[in-house]
């Protein structure tokens, strides 16, 4: 297989998380602040805050339990937030510093289902499942009422706007509305007259008149001067959310006449105007086609101007409150992730398919989102042209749709074809129906200035081929659009001569059903990734394999080809993403960042960032860390070989401080044990290196007792270590050095050894003892003195 010379050197060796778009809104409350700039919404056991302008989610805010947020309100003033969780607890936030002023039980027998505030921003009113409603002073900190008499769960909770009536609204699983007196304690009236849950209460601008909506598709005028229901508007749909909308005449509304105008979200996933005097609608907003589009929860700011509302997908839409033009989008969760691509000539957006028939792109420099509506039911795959520009999705409503993105980042779809009898599971396109179509694209499409006035044009498929026997899970075209490669639940790939569908040869040799087919861009060569865990390379040429990568636990789900086709990207349904090259069959790196089955993987065009989506219903940007990496580590060699020079120059010069600081900040105990071993050769042995450890810092004399315990494991180190050890028993104090960091660990490390060592030395001063004690009491003869000849020849005279 040949390689080309670009790629030979630059392989990659590791990629770095570089953003996550991250589930924020998975359902419940949602709520601006006065001034539209911030969003507050529900994901589980935190509140997020999320900056309107840019999208980001700029706090994360966490009760100490741990547990699920139940409920929680911004108090009009947008200084105090209270959240409730599952474990009865409230806490009082100073949201913008993230930081909790206030924890205390709720009293509530079960959890609290919702809570409000009043307009002074001063008493809060908690609903429970309990049945029970009370009311706290946020100021003074303490429960001031509690209300009984709701039968069932309490979950709706409301302040009149004249914080001088006193008056408190509650509705409970009954479907009454309870007027409770703060200054009697007691129930003033229980307006009966819906027949189902009541799902939002509303005031006019002069407090006499309040609106109530419900899920028996009814909106109700009460008068509160004498609790009587003046007007019943049937609206023929469930309501979530009636808004009274602000007494002025707005004609792009309906709005002409003075009076009562009030707006309803419900079921039928559109927002509507209603005039209160003839029960009317007067205003209908167009609805976007699909499931998935019923309003679950709709508020307004009315300082900012700003329509919210939430949709059955998660989705959070903002409107402005005057025309009802839709300003921004939010994809709050995305639930499991089918397919990511990069969009874009630059690839400055990435367009996600989810468990959803709305497709999401996000603009990555500011998170901008819009929610692209078409399908009809939920889009399996994506796939992008080679400019960027336009893009292609498929779905379970057997159709395929074309869109294309204009430069200023809005996208709209400009084709759509249908004709396959299942559903559409990959685009190029194949479906459940064992067949690929191929779509000629007319050359109106081509250009990026064009686009359909009259909507979509319908494409005509050019060829229909039957072309494996079970699901065609991949299809890919080769780099010079003159081959189809198909990937099959059936165990083979197949490869097809274009535009005819000719089979060329079929691909056998893996155990279970291909997820994904890949061409090389610049050999003959296709990548096949399977459900039997492993990843194939196949020659065009013969069909033969020619390599085959193991180490996923699990089916590999999507492959492609980076470093100008030396390398591979893999992802499978154990989470992992896999960084494979070629030339040596070696797993480079594992990324580790997802926790479920990652179905979108793909390359941007430059080849430095990856995108991925899995089933965890995260979206992950990679970036090719490679040469940073790289260009980091040959810095810090370079400084090592200079700090290494440094270190040898103290140590010639004898400026054993500056030595040992320097080998410790190197964080290498055998320079330290050089420099330690040095300082023992002085003649002054014993003062220097008590002069010299008592001038260092803490963390210092941290590190050597840390090294000591490395050092006295070898019984030819030991004697340093000890020496070590010595200083720092005799001129530290007992306090000092148990507050050490580790010391604990240190000692119980130290001791063994220690005793093994003085063992050794007992058992030396023993032999040495003995040996001395021989040495004097050896008792060697004395020979005899021999004669002199002197003394020889006087004993022969006469």
């Amino acid at each position: 297989m040949a390689e080309t010379a670009a790629g030979v050197g630059r392989f990659k060796t590791n990629y770095a998380v570089e953003r996550k778009i991250e589930p924020f809104y998975k359902g419940g409350k949602a709520q601006l602040d006065q001034t539209g700039q911030h969003l507050f919404c529900v994901c589980g056991t935190r509140v997020n805050i999320l900056e309107v302008a840019s999208g980001a989610v700029l706090r994360s805010l966490e009760q100490e339990d741990q547990e699920d947020i139940t409920a929680f309100d911004l108090s009009p003033d947008n200084e105090v937030l209270v959240t409730a969780s599952r474990a009865l607890l409230l806490a009082q936030w100073a949201w913008q510093e993230g930081s909790v002023t206030r924890l205390w039980k709720a009293i509530h027998t079960a959890p609290v289902a919702t809570m409000a505030f009043d307009p002074t921003s001063t008493l809060l009113a908690t609903g429970g499942c309990d049945g029970a409603v009370r009311v706290w002073d946020i100021v003074r900190h303490y429960g001031t009422h509690h209300f009984r008499g709701s039968p069932g769960v309490v979950h709706l909770v409301a302040f009149h706007p004249d914080p001088t009536r006193l008056l408190l609204f509650s509705s409970a699983t009954d479907a009454a509305i309870r007027v409770w007196s703060l200054q009697d304690r007691s129930c003033l009236a229980v307006l009966t007259a819906h027949y189902s849950a009541v799902t939002s209460l509303a005031f006019s601008a002069d407090g006499h008149t309040m609106l109530s909506s419900g899920r028996d598709k009814i909106c109700i005028i009460w008068d509160l001067q004498s609790c009587q229901a003046t007007r019943t508007v049937p609206v023929f749909e469930s309501v979530e959310a009636a808004v009274l909308l602000p007494e002025e005449p707005v004609s792009q509304l309906g709005v002409k006449s003075p009076g009562l105008y009030f707006l309803t979200a419900g079921d039928q996933g559109t927002l509507r105007v209603w005039e209160a005097a003839s029960g009317q609608c007067v205003y209908t907003q167009a609805q976007p086609p699909g499931p998935g589009q019923e309003l679950t929860h709709c508020t307004l700011a009315h300082t900012a101007g700003v329509v919210l509302t939430a949709t059955a997908d998660h989705n959070l839409l903002l409107y402005e409150a005057r025309s009802l033009r839709l300003q921004k989008q939010f994809a709050g969760y995305s639930e499991e992730v089918l397919d990511v691509r990069f969009l874009g000539p630059e690839d400055s957006h990435v367009v996600v398919a989810s468990n959803s028939p709305c497709l999401k792109v996000f603009e990555l420099q500011t998170s901008a989102c819009q929610i692209l509506h078409g399908h009809t039911d939920i889009v399996l795959a994506l796939d992008v042209f080679r400019k960027g520009w336009l893009f292609a999705s498929c779905a379970k409503d057997q159709s395929v749709r074309i869109w294309r993105m204009n430069k200023a980042g809005q996208v709209m779809c400009v084709a759509q074809g249908s004709g396959h009898t299942h559903s559409v599971g990959t685009v190029c396109c194949s479906s459940q129906d064992c067949t690929v179509k191929l779509w000629p694209l007319p050359k109106a499409l081509l250009s990026k200035n064009t686009a359909p006035d009259n909507g979509p044009i319908l494409l005509q498929a050019q060829t229909t081929q039957r072309c494996h026997d079970k699901d065609i899970n991949s299809v890919a075209i080769a780099p010079n659009d003159k081959l189809l490669a198909t990937g099959s639940q059936d165990r083979t790939a197949k490869l097809w001569a274009l535009p005819q569908c000719q089979l060329l040869g079929v691909f056998s040799g893996h155990r279970r059903g291909l997820w994904c087919v890949q061409f090389s861009p610049m050999d003959q060569v296709l990548a096949t990734a399977s459900a039997d865990g492993t990843i194939k390379l196949w020659a065009l040429q013969d069909f033969s394999c020619l390599k085959t990568f193991e180490g996923h636990d699990a089916s590999v789900l999507k492959v492609a080809f980076v470093s100008r086709g030396t390398q591979l990207l893999s992802s499978g349904s154990d989470g992992l993403v896999k960084l494979w090259t070629i030339k040596n069959n070696e797993c480079v790196r594992t990324l580790d960042a997802h926790e479920d089955k990652v179905w979108g993987l793909h390359c941007s065009r430059l080849d430095d960032h990856a995108l991925t989506g899995a089933s965890d219903s995260r979206v992950i940007l990679w970036k090719d860390v490679t040469e940073a990496e790289q260009a980091e580590e040959q810095a810090r060699q370079e400084e090592q070989v200079v700090r290494q020079q440094e270190l040898d120059n103290l140590l010639h010069e004898k400026r054993y401080l500056r030595a040992l600081g320097l080998a410790i900040s190197l964080d290498r105990p055998h320079t330290v044990l050089t420099v330690i071993q040095a300082i023992r050769r002085d003649p002054e042995a014993c003062e220097k290196l008590e002069a010299t450890m008592l001038r260092l810092r803490r963390d210092q004399k941290e590190a050597l007792l840390r090294f000591c315990v490395t050092w006295n494991t070898n019984s030819r180190h030991c004697h340093e270590a000890q020496a070590v050890l010595g200083v720092l028993l005799r001129r530290e104090a007992p306090e000092e050095l148990l507050a050490y960091e580790g010391v604990r660990a240190a000692l119980e490390a130290l001791l063994p050894y220690t005793e093994r060592h003085f063992q050794r030395l007992s058992r030396t001063l023993q032999a040495a003892a003995f040996l001395d004690f021989l040495w004097h009491n050896m008792k060697l003869p004395v020979p005899a003195a021999a004669p002199t000849p002197w003394e020889t020849h006087k004993g022969a005279l006469p």
